[in-house]
C-alpha cells in the first residue's frame, strides 16, 4: 500500500519542523546566521507544507495538528538525545507513550468534510 499525498505531506511538515528546531537549538538565541536561516526555513517550509494538507489532504484540522505536534516533539526529543545528549526520564518516555496512543486516537476520527471553508 502506498502512502496517500497526505501522509507525504504531513511527513514532510514534520520533518521540515523538527529540522528547524534542531537549528534553533544550535543558533545561539539567533546568533549564529547559518542555524538561525536554518531555522527560519524549516518553520517556513513546515507551515506551507502544512497548509497544502490542510487545503489539499482531506485531513481534519485537529488530527493533523496533533500528529504535526505529537509526531514532531517525539522526533525532536529523541534527536536531542542522540546529537545533544540531553537527559530522557522514564516518566518522558512514559508520557511520549501516552501522547502516541492519543493521536492514534485522533487519527481514527472522521475525514475532514469537504466544503467546510469559511
Amino acid at each position: 500500500m502506498r502512502p496517500s499525498p497526505a501522509t507525504w505531506l504531513l511527513a514532510g511538515a514534520v520533518a521540515t519542523e523538527v529540522a528547524g528546531t534542531l537549528a534553533l537549538r544550535v543558533s545561539d538565541g539567533f546568533t549564529r546566521w547559518l542555524p538561525t536561516a536554518g531555522t527560519l526555513l524549516g518553520y517556513g517550509v513546515s507551515l506551507w507544507l502544512f497548509s497544502l494538507l490542510l487545503d489539499r489532504g482531506g485531513v481534519a484540522l485537529g488530527t493533523a495538528y496533533a500528529t504535526l505536534t505529537g509526531v514532531g516533539l517525539a522526533a525532536a526529543t529523541l534527536a536531542s538525545v542522540l546529537l545533544f545528549r540531553d537527559p530522557l526520564t522514564v516518566v518522558q518516555l512514559a508520557g511520549m507513550v501516552i501522547l502516541a496512543a492519543g493521536v492514534l486516537v485522533l487519527q481514527t476520527g472522521p475525514p475532514a468534510a469537504p466544503g467546510n471553508d469559511p
